[in-house]
């Protein structure tokens, strides 16, 4: 039997009715919702209990999607009383929603609890996604914490983000919850993916630039204060004493430039970021190259950068320039919030030397994390729907310190680590560390090589690499290699070290492989990224 697609298409009635933060959070709110193009203005009524109702006109856009076109709304309730509770319905005269409330934010709020989510798309079946167990999660998160202000995701809240099917259902799962409870979204990855053929089968991908739909449906919702250009996607803003930097997947380069000056300029007592790519991932065979070096910067500037994208829970040390360190003063705690809705991770998840706490989250669950800012504290439980506690961590930022405690290690003089995606190599490694000489790093590549899955052949005095499609040939006393672009010159001599193994210069090696390294002084270990993110195998002949 053919399948029909549920499309939940727009009405008279309004629908996808949200409230989210656009400007001060103690005396404005904004309300977003949808209606069908035969509704062409609307407004928003509102009230405090026993108070005069007002109105606010709405802001009206048509969105044309890939199966239609509606009419999104936009009105702002401002010069409201901080700390107090508003009643408010939305659409036309004729045409009007149930009541519906919201809570402005307090006067010289210091302590206060929000949730972050990330990943809750769903994926199983485009043609009716259905998003009704989120639903009952955030219901069930919220009869337990009643007192949360907001919700922030950090991406992929839809599967597909180019078509409309997935937006429909994603607002229709966040019925009972967003009329009256800030919902502030990032952008994934996945929320500015299309095909250029959605139906009957997926054709044709593609990610758009900037993302469209969730763009042009949230235009007015969020502050319009990102780079110019990259609004909606790109904002910040402030509640009680912390100062939020959300962020898009596109132009890095811009976001950080941008990024840099609004958190400079803000004196909160923290400063918390979202982003979906996590910096320092848990995938084997995953990369960050889409944001460092180029947001480093920035993202250095928070105290905490909330990711997604790998539908796994992890937690760095305080990380800075790529070392680890002990106290929150020292560097920007990198938070992987899990999957907020049953979709386990597409590929292994690894625990890697950055993660201080990690849990692969393999199980069919749903996560989310309880964040409570108390003054200079700051208290994150990342629970399970089942109750299950996954990590549980206090930031003191009065003792400088993290509890339960935590110790970023440091290996010894002449141990240098080597590592690969964040990953000890191990065994084979270990009669064999990294050396400096004369100001110029070596190591035995052949055992990273291996490490990685990738060909090695040695013969008497030289030793052929082979991975990621790239190929070259070391001889020991030689000052240069053979690739396939000719001979590359090396940063000093190969020489034959350890356990008989051939050294070869870190950097030049890198620069064979298309791979780059860092040297993280601090805790003394030589890190090897690629950008590729394919799983080399051994051909078996």
């Amino acid at each position: 039997m053919e399948r029909v697609p549920n499309l939940r298409l727009a009405t008279e009635k309004p629908d996808h009715i949200m409230v989210s933060i656009s400007g001060d959070a103690k005396t404005s709110m904004t309300v977003t919702w949808r209606s069908s193009l035969d509704v062409e203005s609307g407004y928003i009524e509102y009230y405090e209990k026993g108070g005069e109702k007002k109105k606010a006109p709405a802001t009206v856009k048509p969105f044309k999607s890939d199966v239609n076109t509606s009419n999104i709304f936009w009105a702002k309730a401002e010069n409201l009383k901080p700390g107090t509770r508003y009643y408010y319905t939305c659409g036309s005269d004729e045409n009007r929603s149930d009541e519906y409330y919201f809570d402005t934010e307090e006067e010289n709020l210091t302590k206060f609890k929000f949730i972050a989510i990330s990943d809750h798309q769903k994926e199983d079946d485009h043609f009716n996604p259905d998003y009704s167990a989120l639903n009952k999660f955030l219901k069930d998160v919220l009869k337990k914490h009643p007192d949360v202000k907001f919700i922030l995701t950090a991406g992929d809240n839809t599967n597909c983000g180019q078509h409309e099917i997935q937006w429909n259902a994603m607002f229709e799962g966040m019925q009972g919850i967003m009329e009256h409870l800030p919902y502030m979204m990032c952008c994934g990855n996945h929320d500015n993916r299309g095909f250029r053929q959605y139906f009957p089968t997926e054709v044709e991908r593609y990610y758009a630039e900037p993302a469209e739909f969730f763009d042009t449906q949230l235009e007015y919702s969020y502050p319009k204060n990102g780079p110019e250009g990259w609004q909606t996607e790109n904002y910040s803003f402030d509640y009680g004493n912390a100062h939020f930097v959300v962020f898009g997947v596109n132009e890095p380069e811009l976001c950080n430039e941008w990024a840099v000056k609004d958190i400079d300029s803000s004196d909160k007592t923290w400063k918390l970021g979202a982003y979906h790519f996590p910096i320092y991932y848990s995938g084997p065979n995953l990369s960050n190259d889409d944001a460092y070096p180029m947001m480093r910067e920035c993202m250095e500037k928070l105290d905490i950068l909330f990711s997604g994208h790998e539908h796994n829970f992890s937690r760095t040390f305080p990380m800075k320039n790529e070392e680890m360190f002990d106290r929150p003063s020292q560097g920007t705690i990198h938070y992987e919030l899990g999957n907020g809705h049953m979709n386990p991770p597409g590929t292994k998840t690894t625990n890697k030397l950055w993660h201080c706490s990690f849990y692969p989250q393999e199980e069919k669950n749903c996560m989310y994390a309880l964040i409570e800012i108390d003054g200079d504290k700051m208290t994150l439980i990342s629970e399970l729907d089942d109750g299950r506690v996954v990590d549980e961590c206090l930031i003191d930022k009065e003792k400088d310190e993290i509890r339960p405690y935590r110790v970023a290690p440091i290996f010894g003089p002449g141990r240098t680590r080597m590592l690969y995606k964040g990953v000890d190599l191990g065994l084979c490694a270990m009669p064999t560390p990294a050396v400096e000489k004369d100001g110029v790093w070596y190591m035995p590549f052949a055992t990273l090589v291996a490490h990685i899955g990738g060909e090695v052949k040695r013969e008497t005095g030289k030793v052929t690499l082979e991975v990621y499609g790239k190929k070259a040939v070391f001889t020991e006393g030689s000052d240069t290699a053979q690739t396939a672009k000719g001979e590359l010159k090396l940063g000093g001599k190969v020489f034959r070290g350890e356990a008989e193994q051939l050294y070869i210069p870190v950097d030049d090696a890198c620069k064979a492989f298309g791979m780059k390294w860092n040297y993280a002084k601090r805790n003394n270990f030589i890190s090897i990224e690629n950008s590729n993110e394919s799983c080399p195998i051994p051909n078996q002949p």
